[in-house]
C-alpha cells in the first residue's frame, strides 16, 4: 500500500513540476497567480500522501491545512494587488528591459 501512495507522490511532483513551467512562462500576471496557486493546493496534497506514507496522518494535515490557509491569503493577496495595478495586470508580470521603454 505504501508503494501506491509513494508512486502518486511521485506523479504530483511531476504535475508540480509541469505548472511551475506555466507560472514562469504564463503570459499574464493572472496565469502566474494561478500556477503558484495550483503549486500550493498539490503542495496540501503531498503533505497528506507524506503523512500517510509515515503513519503520522494526523500530524500532516495539521501541517498542510496551515499551508493552505498561507496560500489562500497569499492568492488573495495578489489578486487585490493586480486588481488595483492595471498596467501590470494588461502587459504580464514580468517584463524584459527591452519591454519597458
Amino acid at each position: 500500500m505504501p508503494d501506491f501512495f509513494v508512486t502518486m507522490g511521485v506523479g504530483l511532483c511531476i504535475l508540480m513540476f509541469l505548472t511551475l513551467v506555466r507560472a514562469f512562462r504564463g503570459p499574464t500576471a493572472i496565469d502566474r497567480i494561478i500556477g503558484v496557486n495550483v503549486i500550493g493546493t498539490k503542495t496540501t496534497v503531498l503533505l497528506v500522501i507524506i503523512g500517510i506514507v509515515y503513519g503520522r496522518v494526523d500530524m500532516f494535515v495539521d501541517i498542510s491545512l496551515a499551508y493552505a490557509l498561507l496560500n489562500f491569503i497569499a492568492t488573495l493577496a495578489a489578486a487585490r494587488y493586480f486588481q488595483h495595478h492595471k498596467e501590470l495586470r494588461e502587459t504580464g508580470f514580468f517584463l524584459r528591459k527591452r519591454d519597458r521603454r
